[in-house]
């Protein structure tokens, strides 16, 4: 330990030898250096520990795509919100498609490494950069969290842009208000944005129980829609309460053929795909002339008969704005859009989560309790 004397810079131990009377007594001056060194280091470090600890987040990460196997347990340091960004003591998350694909094989994401994926995020603000005007700390909020170059929701702490985070309905919990922003905001894309759905409008929708589609129904029937939809026999009045007014087992008949019967071979004016394969292909013929169809997955056959009928095919990529995500707060505080919430698994499971959602069948989304 060293002390400062004019301009000079001596062991601490001099001036207590000196103090002490000279050699006889340079024993008891060690022992006295050593206690009050251990006396100022002692709390000290102590101190840093704290510090360390209070700026450190637990995370669940990947170092390599692959497997559900691939996640682990991982302490990072806590971010810090820049100009225009919030931190957010995240509550809750949720699972969607897009993260095991990522996890898969990400490179096309730019998520840096060891990644942190997840991209639906429920919590309380605990900071704000400059110019955040609309959100101060204590605020409960929730949001969809933007995906490239960017870490995600599936730690304590997150950052994001202030533009795309909403407050928190009153009404909803943090889990239930995870399951909504990503999944619900695909769906507002089509059958809103798209669509343009209005009242005397039919709209298909596929997959009604799943974690798109069971908003997708919620809000064509809340824009004044007939739903048709399929779904698994067993789900039926799962997804009747959901707003459906037809539900098409899709395990025992053609859905093309059920939906020309149920609209006395008119078609739909509209077609909600979430499934994938020949399912836009095997549409064509149930939607109307001058109808649209959309999808948010890969199309699989020949889609120029669309021509033809002069049919309008969308392909989203769900947009992230301030105004979507305030009109599911809108709508889920009016009642008129509620979470559905397949099953919660603590952060330290979420492997066993994207194992969940890879097997499919669920009902609603899948939310990853965080703290």
């Amino acid at each position: 330990m060293l002390a400062v004397s004019g301009h000079h810079v001596v062991p601490f131990g001099h001036y207590v030898t000196c103090f002490l009377g000279g050699a006889k007594k340079r024993r008891t001056s060690r022992f006295l250096v050593r206690e009050l060194t251990r006396s100022w280091a002692e709390p000290t470090l102590q101190m840093f520990g704290q510090l360390a600890r209070f700026a450190a987040m637990k995370a669940m990460v990947i170092k390599e795509w692959g497997g559900p196997e691939r996640f682990e347990l991982a302490e990072l340091p806590k971010p810090t919100p820049a100009a225009g960004e919030v931190l957010v003591r995240v509550r809750a998350a949720s699972v969607n498609p897009v993260d095991y694909k990522i996890r898969q094989n990400g490179g096309w994401s730019k998520v840096p490494m060891p990644a942190i994926l997840g991209y639906d995020a429920a919590g309380t603000v605990e900071a704000v950069g400059a110019n955040v005007t609309h959100l101060a700390p204590g605020d409960d909020v929730f949001y969809s969290a933007r995906i490239f170059d960017r870490r995600g929701t599936y730690a304590e702490y997150h950052v994001e842009d202030a533009s795309i985070v909403a407050k928190k309905p009153s009404c909803l919990d943090f889990e239930a208000a995870a399951a909504l922003p990503l999944a619900a905001i695909t769906a507002h894309d089509s059958i809103i944005g798209f669509f343009q759905t209005k009242p005397g409008d039919t709209v298909l929708v596929q997959a009604g129980a799943g974690g798109v589609g069971c908003y997708a129904v919620q809000l064509a029937k809340a824009a004044g829609a007939r739903v048709l939809t399929t779904g698994r026999r067993e789900n039926t009045d799962f997804i009747r309460s959901l707003g459906a007014d037809e539900v098409i087992d899709y395990r025992a008949t053609r859905f093309e053929d059920e939906v020309l019967r149920l609209t006395q071979g008119r078609g739909v004016d509209a077609a909600f795909d979430t499934v994938g394969g020949d399912t836009v292909v095997r549409s064509i013929g149930c939607v109307r002339p001058y109808g649209k169809l959309a999808t948010i997955v890969n199309v699989a056959g020949d889609v120029s008969s669309m021509a033809f009928r002069n049919q309008t095919l969308y392909c989203g990529f769900m947009e992230r704005t301030a105004q979507k995500i305030q009109t599911l707060a809108l709508l889920a505080s009016r009642g008129q859009l509620r979470p559905v919430v397949d099953s919660v698994f603590p952060l330290e499971r979420i492997a066993d989560a994207h194992r969940r959602i890879e097997s499919g069948g669920m009902k609603g989304k899948i939310v990853i309790s965080v703290a």
